[in-house]
């Protein structure tokens, strides 16, 4: 990149170089240099390590722009917001306001900040609009609902500044597009609009130097960059314990006292976990053992807002000595006196981790300091490869990927909203956001025509005509009613409901019975992937699962006790691909052992003496016997969205092998399936080809034979109908039940897929699917990687490496989660009959 002589350029205004110079400071020369560009009319892109003053960096052409302009005098004409800071968590919003304000007020800056998040009154909100502050602090959610004002206009005009506050986690999802077609709408009010992005891990800068300024076809736009080398190195490390182990499970249970210990060592300890779950299961088990009476808290989104501010404000003023939290606090968050973060259960990605410990000691100079807690033996590996990616620097952040069509539809209706649209116009600005660069004019029309009629099926029905067309030619909202719809259900967040799970009787001719009683509620994923027919276990009982109705899941009882789904470990990160290829290399080379403890290494040296460890690039399927079944387990380290595909389609192509399989289980790391027949056997003689087994063409016939049969495409089209406004789940003063959103989803879905199978948002959904919840492509790739590198191993007995599969067998699932608690006599079973 090209350096600008930033300190030749750039005279700082009077009371900046005072406030440096009182605080025995001197800006930073990237601050300098990002200032420079600025001023320069140049959009940004900041990659820091974290402690850089990337937010100071991020306001100061905003400050120094402001400072020079002076306070407006009351009286004058209106002037509109000069500086909008999107971040994606509201905690974040807030805490930089925080700490925005400081230097603000000790500089004595002629500028106004103020925050705009969901949690903001609507008073205050509604007085933004006639009163903008200079600087606004909000969330996409809240800037989508500023642009579908017929006010937008007037707001925006002189905009100046966006900052885009830790941009990887903003850009790579539905809401990334979302916020990425809000950019190009503003784009389009203040034409001068330039952007600047700010981010500590990034693993293609060039995705998001795009994402940050208008795509034209045949050119080559994208905006600058700036990168801060260096930075103290991370102080990492993996718990070193006494305790045994697990050869399973999730819960980290055996390392409570350890990590007790550890909040009695350090002042703060911020203590992050995968799942919400998760985090109330570790927050339970600490107060048990807070013999100290240590203030500990718990953060997750669930939470009251009340409950998380407080939360927050008692971090900041360093009331506690502990918090466990999610997510929702491992961005940008500045908690200066955190002195230790804890790292319970595998990261499962690289960029996740390198984040979430760069809460301690919030300051570039200083290293921060992480312990790992890895919940079994694989995730020892993971972490160890997770650990070693950080002091590499490797990167492993998902690209921004292509515009999902339902957020598409969903801003076509807000910018009717705001004001009448032209077509040619909206497509101009549709397609300058870089998710929609490549979207075709043919597209773009049928998810015009979608949001004007429903589409062809549906353009008969009156409330699907949410705009028409004017004698202009401009498209408008069809009534005021529409837009109050839409401002009430926008957004790209579906949470995932859960289903009761109610016991019916199968009559005569097998006709399934209204009545029974609910046995519980399980998250609506697990019984979206079976289908009739499929058994499992729940409560201590066998099921047989006979469908979905409305919003519950019915279940039979099943007498045969081999359940063929008997769990799914849902609700956790999926293991990225640059982490499950560094777990592959390290159980190929045994020269990389030496960091993992004793107990793993020799895991897998009995691993290697017993069956085998198979190379990075080769797919390693063991079978063996155990009691009446017969089992083959594969190691692809994929993840457990590829597995889980993985699962439903082998056991279709081995039910028409003859091999009859019961069932299977996936985890991160391997693949189990079990029936009667000697799958082994069937290999040796000839009767059963892996090379055809793992054929890549599962992917065509057999995937969609699956999918037409069990529930998960009509599932997430309820998603996309949901997102694209289709079916809306708020309506002034009540919300629809989740049972009666899926009713409505339901139905449209049959009636979409009869009569016009190629609508826009059954399209959408088999996007959706294919990228989410299938991992298809993952999975193609690791097809074409394994394809003549597959090694059978026909053992006598379960082999160390293929435990962890096993004892997921048989749990109950337990609001979502795999339970964790096996009984520990059937583990020492395992593990004795493995290490025999």
């Amino acid at each position: 990149m090209d350096q600008i002589d930033s300190e030749a350029r750039i005279a700082l205004p009077p009371p900046f170089t005072r406030w440096f110079a009182d605080k025995g400071w001197r800006p930073r020369p990237h601050q300098l240099e990002l200032l420079a560009r600025a001023e320069a009319g140049d959009s940004t892109l900041l990659i820091a390590p974290t402690g850089a003053g990337k937010t100071l960096a991020g306001f100061l052409p905003s400050l120094t722009d402001l400072t020079r302009r002076g306070r407006i005098p009351p009286g004058s004409a209106f002037t509109g917001i000069h500086t909008l800071y999107v971040s994606p968590l509201k905690a974040l919003a807030v805490d930089i306001e925080r700490n925005l304000m400081k230097p603000v007020e000790e500089m004595g800056l002629p500028v106004t900040v103020e925050n705009r998040t969901g949690d903001t009154p609507v008073a205050k909100r509604q007085r933004q609009k006639l009163n903008p502050p200079d600087i606004l602090l909000t969330t996409p959610e809240q800037l989508a609902l500023l642009l579908a004002n017929s006010e937008a206009e007037r707001f925006f005009k002189d905009l100046k500044y966006i900052v885009f506050d830790e941009l990887h986690s903003l850009v790579t999802s539905k809401r990334g597009h979302m916020l990425s077609l809000g950019l190009a709408r503003l784009r389009r009010l203040a034409p001068a609009l330039q952007t600047i992005g700010l981010s500590a891990t990034v693993s293609d800068p060039m995705d998001l130097q795009k994402w940050l300024v208008a795509q034209r076809e045949g050119e080559d736009h994208h905006a600058g960059l700036v990168i801060v080398e260096g930075g103290a190195k991370p102080d990492i490390s993996i718990l070193s314990t006494e305790e045994h182990i697990p050869w399973s499970g999730h819960s980290a249970k055996y390392a409570i006292p350890d990590v007790y210990k550890q909040l009695l060592e350090h002042q703060t300890t911020l203590l992050f976990v995968n799942t919400r779950s998760q985090a109330e299961m570790l927050f339970q088990e600490l107060w048990t053992v807070n013999e100290e009476n240590l203030p500990i808290a718990l953060h997750h989104g669930s939470l009251d807002v009340a409950q998380r501010r407080k939360v927050e404000a008692a971090m900041a003023a360093n009331r506690l000595r502990a918090v466990v939290a999610t997510s929702t606090l491992d961005l940008g968050i500045d908690w200066g006196d955190v002195d230790l973060v804890v790292h319970v259960g595998a990261p499962k990605g690289a960029s996740r981790l390198a984040q979430r410990i760069g809460r301690a000691n919030h300051r570039m100079d200083e290293p921060s300091k992480a312990i790992l807690v890895p919940a079994n033996r694989f995730e020892v590996m993971e972490c160890q490869a997770a650990l070693d990616a950080n002091y590499i620097g490797a990167q492993d952040t998902p690209p921004v990927g292509k515009g999902a069509l339902d957020a598409l539809a969903q801003h076509v209706l807000g910018m009717a909203c705001a004001e009448p649209f032209d077509m040619l116009e909206l497509y101009d600005d549709v397609t300058s956001a870089s998710p929609y660069a490549d979207l075709s004019w043919e597209t773009f029309e049928r998810v015009v025509d979608f949001v004007a009629t429903g589409g062809y099926a549906l353009r008969t029905y009156e409330r699907y005509a949410r705009i028409r067309k004017t004698k202009e030619g401009r498209w408008r909202v069809s009534n005021p009613q529409v837009a109050q719809q839409y401002r009430l259900n926008l957004g790209t967040i579906v949470e995932s409901p859960m289903l009761n799970l109610r016991m019916v009787k199968r009559g005569e001719g097998g006709r399934i019975g209204r009545g029974g009683a609910t046995l519980g509620k399980m998250e609506e994923y697990f019984f979206e992937q079976l289908s009739p027919g499929d058994t499992f276990i729940f409560s201590g009982k066998v099921l047989r699962f006979e469908g979905i109705r409305e919003n519950e899941a019915l279940a039979s009882q099943a007498f045969s006790m081999d359940p063929k789904i008997p769990s799914y470990a849902g609700g956790k990160f999926p293991l990225s691909t640059y982490l499950a290829d560094q777990v592959r290399s390290m159980i190929a080379d045994p020269d990389r052992w030496r960091h993992l403890p004793d107990q793993v290494r020799d895991w897998l040296a009995i691993q290697q003496e017993k069956s085998m460890l198979p190379r990075r690039d080769e797919l390693l399927i063991e079978t063996f016997p155990r009691g009446s079944r017969c089992y083959m387990v594969i190691y692809p380290f994929e993840g457990r969205l590829a597995h889980q595909t993985l699962g439903m389609l082998l056991t279709r192509r081995l039910e028409r092998a003859g091999a009859k399989p019961l069932g299977f289980v996936a985890t991160d790391y391997s693949l189990g399936i079990w029936g009667f027949e000697d799958m082994g056997l069937m290999i040796r003689n000839g009767r059963l080809s892996l090379a055809d087994l793992f054929d890549e063409d599962m992917l065509g016939d057999d995937l969609e034979s699956w999918l037409d049969e069990s529930f998960l495409l009509k599932r997430t089209f309820r998603n996309c109908a949901v997102i694209a406004g289709l079916i809306e789940r708020r309506h002034p003063g009540k919300e629809k039940t989740g049972r009666q959103v899926t009713v409505s989803a339901d139905l449209i879905y049959d009636v979409l897929r009869t009569h016009e199978p190629d609508h826009i948002l059954l399209q959408a959904t088999r996007q959706d699917a294919a990228t989410g919840l299938l991992d298809i492509s993952r999975l193609g790739d690791m097809l074409r990687r394994i394809k003549g590198h597959i090694t059978h191993r026909a053992l006598d007995h379960i082999s160390p490496l293929a435990v962890p599969v096993m004892l997921e067998i048989g749990k109950e699932p337990v609001h979502g989660e795999a339970h964790d608690a096996v009984l520990a006599e059937a583990a020492d079973d395992l593990i004795a009959e493995a290490l025999a």
